[in-house]
């Protein structure tokens, strides 16, 4: 009896594992679906964090503009596609090999040219985490981005030539370079060095070269009395730079919230924290510090702060917590607020404040990190959490590095671009505007020319009504707007 009861037994036991076996094997692949899945949802995320950033050239566009005169609002346009569209092309061809290529010495990649490397959809950077192609669209809007923060500082008065050889510098050499020592696993990242989405690599790498041309370009004319004092030349649209900093600011969530790399709430959701609180924080302080100081809120001041707030936060969006991420954009407001008169009064001419806000404020968003830094991950422990100065002083290291390596290629290349007549339109020109002499298109036409100037004449009413007639061309200022 014992011996048929144990005999049903196996054989129910058997029967069991037979129905079991594909029901285990198809939980298995649901697993691995599921895994499949949240990758996907990963270098999704990713592009759509990366469309964020490329929309920022218009928050660039929009925000330079109106900062600065009528006159050349089509050249800052042109310029801010152009550093999209050749400067993406040239980290295409040379920069991303030169960022991420297969390490010379820590200090240069050597390959993935044209990436060069293997299939676009190859699992790329970051230890597999997204595709070759993908990892390149979003290397490549963050190279856009450090290019064209040289475009306000230079505003007014250089040539557009000399300004496309700027923009392929930057996004072939200057970035990649600095990039790799960090991102692309070079020196600054085995001493230990940290920056999360490039307050240093981008945002202090386009302030200071942005600082250097401009010194080297020479001001405005009319920008300094003969006696050195500066005197404001006000933007002609700030609606149109409020605009553009709350296109940046929207840009922000992909430029740091797209560095965390992954769709995940739990890691995107502090990130965003942080940055939203001191970007709110960096322009709060700038209007209220106006305020008190000048005796009424100034806008233009106002529109840094929130961007100095931004730049400050990007080194350690994903390290630091709310309450430093407030204190961080409040010194960011503070900076830009006193760092703008200092830069008047070494007699350099940076028409939007870009030094200021990104060469500034990344080098203290930067340093901040070593401050505040309390994740708990190994070495970032900053020195308010008990970490000691190790951090710190790794992060002053990177930033000095970064500033002087930037500073002296974008010195040869401002003095390079002075001696070849590529640097500087004529005092003529510059009176006129850019739009007209470097693009042949006023910004705006109608109000440069007058209605008369169409061909379809002044503006009429309809029937019945009075007529409405611009005035004639002649009839306008001398002064151009």
């Amino acid at each position: 009896m014992r011996l048929k009861l144990m005999a049903t037994l196996m054989a129910a036991m058997s029967a069991l594992l037979v129905l079991a076996g594909p029901a285990a094997a198809q939980d298995v692949a649901t697993v691995e679906d599921v895994a499949l899945v949240q990758f996907n949802l990963d270098v999704v995320f990713f592009m759509l964090a990366a469309g964020l950033v490329f929309w920022m050239q218009a928050g660039f566009s929009m925000l330079e503009t109106g900062m600065t005169r009528s006159k050349n609002a089509a050249n800052i346009m042109m310029k801010n596609m152009a550093d999209a569209c050749f400067g993406i092309i040239a980290y295409f061809l040379l920069g991303f090999g030169l960022m991420y290529g297969a390490s010379a010495g820590g200090f240069i990649g050597t390959d993935t040219f044209a990436l060069s490397a293997g299939s676009y959809s190859e699992l790329g950077l970051y230890g597999g985490d997204s595709f070759l192609a993908a990892d390149f669209i979003f290397q490549a809007v963050f190279a856009a981005t450090a290019a064209t923060i040289v475009s306000g500082a230079v505003a007014g008065r250089m040539k557009f030539s000399g300004y496309l050889i700027v923009t392929l510098l930057m996004t072939t050499l200057i970035y990649p370079i600095v990039g790799h020592w960090k991102w692309g696993g070079g020196w600054l990242d085995s001493l230990g060095f940290y920056d999360f989405a490039g307050s240093t690599l981008v945002h202090m790498t386009g302030g200071v070269a942005a600082l250097v041309i401009a010194g080297i370009l020479g001001p405005r004319i009319g920008k300094f009395a003969k006696d050195g004092k500066p005197r404001a030349i006000p933007g002609h649209s700030m609606p149109l730079a409020t605009l553009g900093m709350f296109a940046l600011f929207w840009g922000w969530f992909g430029f740091n919230g797209g560095s965390v790399l992954a769709a995940d709430g739990s890691l995107v959701g502090p990130v965003l924290l942080t940055t939203t609180l001191a970007g709110c924080a960096g322009g709060g302080t700038a209007m209220v510090y106006t305020w008190l100081r000048y005796g009424k809120p100034d806008i233009g001041m106002t529109i840094n702060g929130v961007l100095a707030g931004l730049v400050g936060i990007t080194a350690g969006a994903d390290q630091v917590g709310a309450i430093a991420a407030l204190v961080i954009g409040v010194i960011a407001g503070v900076l830009v607020a006193l760092a703008v008169p200092a830069v008047d009064r070494l007699g350099i001419d940076d028409a939007v404040g870009a030094f200021s806000v990104h060469g500034v404020n990344g080098a203290w968003g930067t340093l901040a990190v070593g401050i505040w830094a309390n994740t708990g991950e190994e070495g970032l422990t900053g020195l308010w959490h008990g970490g000691g100065a190790g951090l710190l002083v790794d992060q002053l290291i990177g930033v000095v590095a970064v500033s002087a390596f930037v500073a002296v290629c974008a010195a040869a290349l401002a003095f390079a671009l002075k001696a070849t007549n590529l640097l500087r339109v004529s005092e003529a020109e510059e009176i006129e505007g850019l739009d007209i002499h470097e693009h042949g298109m006023y910004g705006y036409p109608e109000a440069a020319l007058g209605a008369s100037a169409y061909p379809g004449g002044p503006v009429t009413a309809p029937t019945g009504e009075v007529a409405v007639s611009l005035p004639a061309a002649d009839a306008r200022s001398e002064e151009p707007v």
